[in-house]
C-alpha cells in the first residue's frame, strides 16, 4: 500500500479541523507544521465563550462576518498562547487566506502557505506574499484520502433506498443493499 504524501496528510488534517467550524458561510481549517510535525491547528469560529454563528446566525458587517476568528489566526494564536515559535513553519489551509490572514501569516514568520481551494484570492495578498518571499502553492485535497461529505452521502443513500422501497424493489434485494450501505458507512454486518 502506498502512503499518502506529506502535503495530502497535512491538508487532510486541515479539512478535518474545518469540520469543527461554527461558521455558516464557509468552514475553514488550518494546520501549522514545522519539520513535518504539526505544531498547531485552528478552524474559523467565534471567540471562546461567545455565541456561535451556527446558534444565532452570522453577524455580517460590510459583507464580512465579524463574529468569526479565521482558522489561520486561531492556529497562530494557539502557537502564541503556548509559546510555540512559528518562524520558518508552513501552514496548510483549506482555502486561500484572506488579506488580513495573509498579513498575519507573513508577520508570524511562516515561510510557505499551502492551500486547497482558491477563495476570493485578494490581489494585494498575493502581492504581499510575493514581496515578502513567502511561497504559496495550491495542493488540492485528494478525496480518496479523506471524505468531508459523509453525512451528505449517507443522506443520499438513505433517500435512494427509501425510493427503491417505495417503488417495490424485492424485499430480499433491498435488505442486501441496506447491509452493503451499512458496511460502507459503518463497517458493520
Amino acid at each position: 500500500m502506498e502512503r499518502i504524501s506529506w502535503d495530502q496528510y497535512f491538508m487532510s488534517q486541515s479539512h478535518l479541523l474545518a469540520l469543527r467550524s461554527t461558521c455558516e458561510r464557509l468552514a475553514v481549517g488550518a494546520t501549522i507544521v514545522r519539520d513535518k510535525r504539526v505544531i498547531a491547528g485552528g478552524y474559523n469560529g467565534s471567540v471562546s465563550g461567545s455565541v456561535h454563528c451556527i446558534d444565532e446566525g452570522c453577524k455580517v458587517i460590510d459583507g464580512h462576518c465579524v463574529r468569526t476568528i479565521h482558522a489561520e489566526i486561531n492556529a497562530i494564536l494557539q502557537c502564541a498562547k503556548f509559546g510555540v515559535p512559528t518562524e520558518g513553519a508552513e501552514i496548510y489551509v483549506t482555502h486561500f487566506p484572506c488579506l488580513n490572514c495573509t498579513k498575519t501569516i507573513i508577520q508570524s514568520g511562516i515561510r510557505k502557505v499551502y492551500y486547497a481551494q482558491d477563495y476570493k484570492n485578494h490581489p494585494y495578498a498575493i502581492q504581499l506574499l510575493d514581496e515578502s518571499g513567502v511561497d504559496y502553492e495550491q495542493v488540492e485535497l485528494d478525496a480518496v484520502h479523506i471524505d468531508t461529505n459523509t453525512k451528505g452521502k449517507m443522506y443520499f443513500i438513505s433517500s435512494l433506498l427509501q425510493k427503491l422501497d417505495e417503488n417495490g424493489l424485492e424485499e430480499g434485494e433491498l435488505k442486501h443493499l441496506k447491509q452493503e450501505a451499512n458496511q460502507l458507512f459503518f463497517d458493520v454486518e
